[in-house]
């Protein structure tokens, strides 16, 4: 019997406190993976163990059993033969008020549009498997038909309040994004909404809470499934990315963000890793980013304003004075922009004191390295935006130099890719990833109490969920690979100055849902994912198809990029699709991989149709390429057995060897090897720790080595806790 849990976040994550109930303090709830039939463990379960009450069977996505009983009760499963995994329900209990973190991350200002369109949705019925949806809201009451709570496992899936634990607002904004239909209008403003709550307090939840509501809202017969939420493993094989690939086998269509780790490649996290989701990464709608201008120095930093202040709206030049951390009265600011430091008091004391003194606006600059974001808890009446850590310090130099002017320039950019969006590929499988983009910068939506202004590929997935919606009750009788087809074959790649965004950057490009309604040709598997090449003189296939569903023939060709020495390309001259025909296509690549570069290597083929010219993406790796060779290290206490510790980690690569030591995270010196396995495959790596065997109670870094089949060695870190 093994115990682990991979804990999954949206982008949003506060820290999570757990607690119990008022009226069941004694009770505990878990679910169990179980060897058989779920349904023939429920009942060995009620004759045997008459105590435990069975809250669910699971036996669609994965087998097993939610259950609820006392802690003791509970603990005597791990006994059983059939248990394969035992994972917690989390439970809250009321905890002294604690105010929205200062600084939560990826807000911005100024909103997403959407274009008003025939249809809207109607008679869809999207799952949002979240945090919760304020189902209250003026904007959702009307859309909201149900849902189920998987956090404390009940028919109520709101979001956390401020008495449960750290509140939450993430589901509600998604669900806006999607379906809004009051003040603000979603992309679908008649979809019918259900919420499926599997992160509570801060937005954190286990994995098989994510699939349990997966589950959930595939048995409630959900048309289109929104995970705004995911990890840090890049591999296809986890167990959430193999839960979301089963759901789209049922049927449905699966939209997941792509994460927030961008813009590095190899960034993509489960479960948008899953082959038959649709990964979503994020652009930019139109938006003003001011910039401070220093003009003799040749200097231009970027501002990004906190949420909660008055737009930055500076049309001349300012002086700028230091104002400190902020925390005492600043006698010369009157008129003028002031510099804080972050820290010490929140920023809304800042702005308040800066205010207070009559300034202009405040910049607040960060404490360690690199940008950061925020939000502000009151109103003011002045601008407010943040820097970095380096920028901030060059500025404070200027001030104590002589009088310092700054004067403001706006630059105004739309159809950019955001920096924060995870690129691909996936490991293992080097598919292409994110399929598709959509808005994610920027976008305001609703929460409870109110709207906000967010940013994420959590933004940018619901986009494509609405756009699903409508694109279904337009085109009722097209199935979930046809409509996920429409959106990807009339996407809009994007460019940056006259280059290109790559593929794994941008998938097909930015959704254009007008263009998919209306749509003549429908490409399936558009995205050519050629593997890994281990050999001299190796060809791999790999196959499209077209669907004409237009009442006209259509012939297309195939346009191939600029020949490469090492590369020789297989393609049909012309292909000639029939009305309402269908027809697979192949393409071949041979490679020589002496004469090419070792590494990931990605284009372009263009389709020319009658009609239309289509950019396919193409990719494939040289025999190795830099991706991580492991992820998602975790270390923790087995519950049912205080001696021992579980670890999993997820391998990329076959390993000749796989080791982690542990150092002191102060001064860094070695401490010790806990871990130092031979020979593994692909996929997760699991198993025990005694307790007698590791180092004292403390933070530690790990540090993962990882030694491939052919030598070469890899290194990754990761800070654990041992308790």
């Amino acid at each position: 019997m093994r115990t682990f849990l991979l804990i999954i976040t949206i982008m949003l994550i506060l820290p999570l406190i757990p607690v119990d109930a008022a009226d069941r303090l004694d009770d505990h709830s878990i679910i169990i993976e179980v060897d058989g039939d779920p349904h023939q463990q429920k009942e060995y379960l009620k004759t045997y163990q008459p105590n435990i009450e069975v809250l669910e069977v699971f036996d669609t996505l994965f087998q097993g059993l939610a259950l609820r009983g006392k802690q003791h009760q509970l603990k005597r499963l791990g006994e059983f033969d059939f248990v394969k995994n035992t994972y917690p329900v989390h439970t809250y209990q009321t905890n002294k008020e604690t105010p929205i973190n200062q600084s939560v991350p990826f807000l911005l200002k100024d909103g997403g549009k959407t274009d008003t369109q025939s249809f809207t949705g109607k008679g869809v019925k999207v799952g949002v498997i979240d945090t919760g949806i304020d189902y209250t809201h003026p904007d959702l009451e009307k859309n909201y038909q149900g849902g189920f709570d998987l956090v404390d496992y009940d028919d109520d899936p709101m979001e956390t309040t401020i008495e449960q634990g750290p509140p939450t607002i993430h589901g509600t904004h998604v669900a806006g994004i999607i379906a809004a239909n009051g003040k603000m209008k979603g992309i679908a403003p008649d979809a019918d909404l259900y919420a499926y709550r599997a992160l509570g307090p801060g937005g954190a939840g286990t994995s098989v809470q994510v699939m349990a509501a997966l589950e959930r809202a595939v048995k409630d017969g959900m048309d289109i499934i929104n995970m705004s939420l995911g990890n840090t493993i890049n591999g296809p094989d986890w167990p959430t990315s193999v839960a979301v690939n089963r759901a789209v086998e049922h049927g449905v269509s699966m939209v997941i963000a792509n994460g927030n780790s961008g813009p590095a490649n190899w960034t993509v996290g489960s479960p948008a890793t899953a082959t038959k989701a649709i990964g979503v990464g994020a652009s930019t709608p139109i938006i003003t980013t001011p910039i401070i201008v220093d003009h003799f120095e040749e200097k231009e930093i970027a501002l990004t304003p906190l949420i909660g202040t008055n737009e930055w709206d500076l049309n001349r030049k300012f002086q700028l004075v230091d104002g400190g951390i902020g925390d005492k009265p600043i006698p010369n600011a009157r008129g003028k922009i002031v510099l804080m430091k972050r820290g010490k008091i929140s920023f809304t004391e800042k702005v308040q004191q800066a205010e207070a003194q009559g300034a202009r606006a405040v910049l607040i600059y960060n404490n360690e390295e690199g940008p950061f974001q925020g939000g502000l808890e009151a109103t003011t009446t002045i601008p407010a935006a943040t820097i970095s850590q380096e920028n901030g310090e060059w500025l404070f130099n200027q001030t104590k130099k002589q009088k310092y002017w700054l004067e403001t320039t706006y630059v105004t950019s739309q159809d950019l890719m955001a920096d924060f969006s995870s690129r691909g590929p996936v490991t293992a499988n080097w598919n292409i990833k994110p399929e598709i983009v959509a808005p994610g910068a920027g976008i305001t939506s609703t929460i409870p109490g109110g709207y906000q202004t967010l940013q994420g590929t959590s933004m940018a997935a619901p986009h494509i969920a609405g756009a699903l919606a409508v694109l279904k009750e337009a085109h009722p009788d097209w199935s979930p690979e046809q409509l996920k087809g429409a959106l990807l074959t009339q996407a809009l790649p994007l460019e940056h100055g006259d280059k290109r965004y790559e593929p794994i950057d941008q998938g097909m490009g930015r959704v254009q849902l007008d263009k998919a309604i209306n749509t003549d040709t429908i490409i399936t598997n558009p995205l050519l994912a050629f593997g890994k090449i281990d050999t001299n003189k190796e060809i791999q296939k790999v196959q499209f198809e077209i669907e004409n569903v237009s009442e006209k023939k259509q012939t297309f060709s195939i346009d191939l990029p600029d020949q490469t020495k090492g590369l020789r390309w297989y393609t049909p001259r012309t292909i000639a699709v029939k009305p309402g025909e269908t027809k697979a296509i192949s393409v071949g690549l041979g490679v020589t991989s002496r004469q090419l570069a070792e590494g990931l290597h990605q284009g372009w083929l263009l389709l020319k149709g009658s009609n239309q010219t289509f950019s396919l993406p193409y990719l494939f790796v040289n025999q190795t390429a830099d991706f991580p060779k492991a992820a998602g290290f975790e270390l923790a206490l087995d519950q049912y057995n205080k001696d021992n510790y579980r670890y999993s980690l997820y391998v990329t690569e076959p390993a000749k060897e796989i080791k982690v030591d542990l150092y002191d995270p102060d001064t860094m010196v070695f401490v010790q090897t806990i871990l130092n396995l031979e020979e593994h495959s692909v996929g997760v790596v699991e198993g025990d720790l005694p307790v007698k065997n590791l180092p004292n109670q403390g933070q530690y870094i790990a540090n993962i080595i990882v030694v491939a089949t052919n030598g070469n060695t890899f290194h990754q870190q990761a800070s654990i806790l041992i308790e």
